[in-house]
């Protein structure tokens, strides 16, 4: 099948102005951070299934591992992560007593000593652990997992609760990149969202963490948010680039109250609709790119001798849970309360109750509550949709051919993209499907047109 008739359409139709294409496709769709999306995950998927999984991994091929820690010194209203506010030491102590737990159970199935090339902490906040927890839990983690050479350790921080202690300690220990939170500096925004946080906190976290040599530090900003104007990202972004953090995540706000309650704090009628989310998002991708910094697939960028502008550059770059990456690990050992892991035969995903997580850890069971099992089809789609979400294009024939199959695989795809060829955000030549420079805000979409389990937008945040 050809889109001929659609790519004609698209030459003989008056050009879609940039208005109408954000009122036609202001919807929701999947960021895409995997595929199947967590949403098709089920109890099919358990810890006697995650067991079998994890004896069967080719001892001989690194991992990654991902910690969460679902704990914060305060609630950011417009949060998507799954996290509480926890002041109490002993309550944070004990669950890197019951993480470790469960790095031992996992050992138990191992069917050796894996190395871990990379780990990340994740939260919630990781560095609301004590120094000695920390200490602890790289211990339990070099113990079961020991570090390859040249192992990436990453960690997301919060700059408000981060110390300069904490972060002697995490380089100690191998930290080589670190995320911080910023979201947005003007005063009134962060009033909105219950996140107060100057620019000096931020600038004195990215001083110890350049002191400490800390490779590459990462600092998230968000469009979208209450309150905010084109301006206040501007703002904010001018202030943040005089620090030069390698990495900047520019993230548009996902407003999903019936899946984080606590979003019901933000007035939404203070929320910029599409067409102001939109300016933004984009006057900030012009000010980073006058800055010097490279887009890197839908919201980071980084500048030029990053490793991760290496990676877009080589067509190497990865997506997974934490964003894009260059990690090339394709088993991830999710620990922790909610935490997700991938294996070859599937998805994996801890109870996300922290009651629950405990208890299964308590009785010797691996605490996976959900996942899903990979088909053929999953594979091959979820590819087509990697290579979307982080080169704009895709090559259909070279991804049928790899996975054994023909390109005609795709003839009903393909019927799903004509809307998008007709507005010209994207270019069919072949098997050659390109996104067009207005297509990229609405990758998503395209992701969508091959996705086999998505068909309707519940639960998913907006497009743009």
């Amino acid at each position: 099948m050809t889109l001929a008739p659609a790519l004609a359409l698209a030459e003989d139709q008056a050009p879609v102005s940039g208005h109408q294409l954000l009122h036609r496709y202001d919807s929701r769709a999947p960021r895409y951070t995997s595929y199947p999306t967590a949403l098709q995950f089920s109890g099919e998927v358990n810890g006697a299934l995650y067991g079998d999984w994890l004896a069967g991994l080719d001892p001989h091929e690194p991992v990654s591992v991902y910690a969460h820690i679902p704990f914060c010194n305060r609630l950011c209203w417009y949060c998507g992560c799954n996290t509480r506010v926890v002041k109490k030491p002993a309550l944070i102590s004990e669950y890197v007593d019951y993480l470790i737990d469960e790095l031992a159970l996992v050992e138990a199935r191992l069917p050796g000593r894996l190395k871990a090339g990379a780990v990340h902490l994740g939260g919630g906040t990781p560095n609301v652990l004590s120094r000695d927890d920390l200490v602890r839990l790289f211990g339990a983690l070099r113990h079961v997992f020991p570090f390859a050479p040249g192992v990436e350790i990453s960690a997301e921080l919060d700059p408000a609760v981060l110390t300069e202690a904490w972060v002697k300690a995490a380089a100690f220990h191998g930290l080589t990149r670190a995320s911080l939170g910023v979201q947005d500096l003007a005063p009134h925004v962060q009033e909105a969202v219950n996140r107060i946080e100057p620019f000096d906190v931020v600038a004195r976290a990215v001083g110890w963490l350049r002191q400490a040599e800390i490779a590459s530090i990462n600092l998230d900003l968000m469009y979208g948010l209450p309150r905010q104007t084109v301006d206040d990202v501007v703002s904010t972004l001018d202030a943040i680039l005089t620090l030069r953090p390698e990495r900047i995540a520019l993230f548009g706000y996902a407003h999903v109250p019936w899946a984080r309650p606590h979003q019901k704090l933000l007035n939404e009628a203070e929320l910029p609709d599409a067409e102001a989310r939109f300016e933004q998002s984009q006057v900030a991708a012009d000010r980073l790119a006058r800055a010097g910094y490279v887009s890197i697939g839908l919201d980071h960028f980084a500048l030029p001798s990053d490793a991760l502008a290496a990676g877009a550059a080589a067509g190497t770059l990865r997506r997974n849970f934490q964003g894009y990456t260059t990690d090339p690990h394709p088993t991830l050992i999710g620990l922790g309360a909610s935490s997700i892991g991938r294996l070859p035969q599937g998805f994996v995903q801890n109870a996300s109750n922290e009651v629950a997580w405990r208890a299964a850890i308590s009785e010797g069971r691996l605490p996976v509550a959900r996942g899903v099992v990979l088909t053929d089809d999953d594979r091959l789609r979820g590819d087509v949709i990697e290579r979307l979400m982080c080169d704009f294009a895709v090559d259909l024939g070279q991804i049928a051919a790899r996975h054994g199959v023909l390109p005609s695989v795709f003839a009903d795809d393909r019927v799903r993209l004509q809307r998008l060829v007709a507005d010209g955000l994207v270019v069919v030549n072949g098997d050659q499907v390109v996104l067009t420079p207005e297509g990229r805000p609405f990758v998503r979409l395209a992701a969508q047109a091959f996705d086999r389990h998505s068909t309707d937008d519940h639960g998913f945040s907006r497009v743009v």
